[in-house]
């Protein structure tokens, strides 16, 4: 079966995108971005593109465009627009599928709906992303809670950041979930510095032995 992912994270801004890049370049996987909110300046669909050398063929387009900034809710709610979130289905793809995520697990896509019940209902294996910082254990546990809570299947942790190794292994030990492996902070952030950090810190098999 084709392998798909989802990645989603435990806060906004924590290099999920940066990591979705890593990850289709290193799979030949196809890109998507569900909901993108904040049109100015380069999308996640095209920093994805750019840092992963993805062709134009692999990025399926969004299915909401949304120009604020914002938790999707508030950007369509601003845009006078009304999300759907029973219309996203994954698209169909011949090859590895990586769908990203806004925010964290629990942003909110309208006034009654999260991602997570989103991914609820796709039941694709998740990987989560989570900073390596101060603060982190909190986020990445409850995270883990409410994905499991819905029944949604955590393919592992996937850490962001400089090194911190009591919390890379307490969150595995506590959460009971996989340590993906962690990616450091890259500066300057190139396409080949991303690949060649993703091929040190990650063993890319455990994602080729995966299907969804």
């Amino acid at each position: 079966m084709t392998m798909r992912f989802v990645v989603t994270g435990t806060d906004t801004n924590i290099g999920k995108t940066v990591f979705s890049a890593a990850l289709a370049d290193a799979l030949g996987a196809c890109y998507w971005k569900p909901v993108q909110s904040g049109l100015d300046g380069e999308t996640d669909s095209k920093t994805v593109a750019r840092l992963g050398r993805i062709p134009s063929m692999r990025i399926y387009r969004e299915a909401w465009r949304l120009k604020t900034p914002a938790s999707p809710h508030v950007a369509a709610r601003i845009a006078g627009v009304q999300i759907r979130p029973e219309a996203l289905s994954p698209p169909l793809s011949q090859c590895p599928l990586i769908i990203e995520g806004a925010g964290g697990v629990l942003v909110p896509l309208t006034e009654s709906q999260v991602f997570a019940d989103v991914f609820a209902r796709w039941r694709i294996p998740v990987i989560l992303c989570a900073r390596t910082e101060l603060g982190t254990i909190n986020h990445t546990l409850l995270s883990i809670e409410a994905l499991r809570r819905r029944s949604i299947p955590i393919f592992g942790v996937a850490f962001i950041g400089n090194e911190q190794t009591d919390t890379l292994e307490i969150i595995p030990k506590l959460g009971k979930v996989t340590c993906l492996g962690r990616l450091p902070r890259i500066d300057p952030l190139t396409p080949d510095a991303l690949r060649e950090a993703f091929r040190v810190h990650f063993d890319l098999s455990c994602f080729q032995k995966a299907a969804a």
